[in-house]
């Protein structure tokens, strides 16, 4: 029951982080077109990442497709990570760091989800 509750609480924390995300970046907010006009992918990244974060949400939310949801979370939040690590720099627009915050968060999240399912992992990859 205990692991039961964890797991929940990691999926609605990842999709829920993931989904809020989503509406600064479809509606065209400030600060996501400056994120991706200074990482060189403004319209298209901002839009196409939108569309892989609601992807990667729906799939955390589904238990059968959790394990591949978090493994899509855990290679955008990667991304996003290494984008404020490498280009953006940790806080942006003084947003005191809250967006790297939030990515680290749900990149933690969907490391959890993972290591439940490994099980699925290893049979995915014929280990045993």
């Amino acid at each position: 029951m205990k692991t039961e509750n964890t797991i929940l609480i990691l999926r609605i924390v990842a999709a829920g982080i993931l989904l809020q995300t989503l509406f600064f970046k479809f509606s065209g907010a400030a600060e996501s077109i400056y994120i991706f006009s200074a990482l060189g992918a403004e319209p298209y990244g901002r839009i196409g990442s939108g569309i892989a974060e609601l992807i990667v949400a729906v799939l955390i939310l589904i238990p059968k497709t959790t394990w591949i949801g978090a493994l899509g979370g855990c290679g955008i939040m990667t991304g996003a990570i290494l984008s404020h690590l490498l280009v953006l720099g940790i806080v942006v627009e003084n947003d005191g760091g809250f967006l790297f915050l939030l990515a680290v968060i749900t990149l933690l999240c969907c490391l959890g989800l993972l290591y439940f399912n490994k099980n699925k992992l290893f049979n995915l990859l014929n280990f045993k």
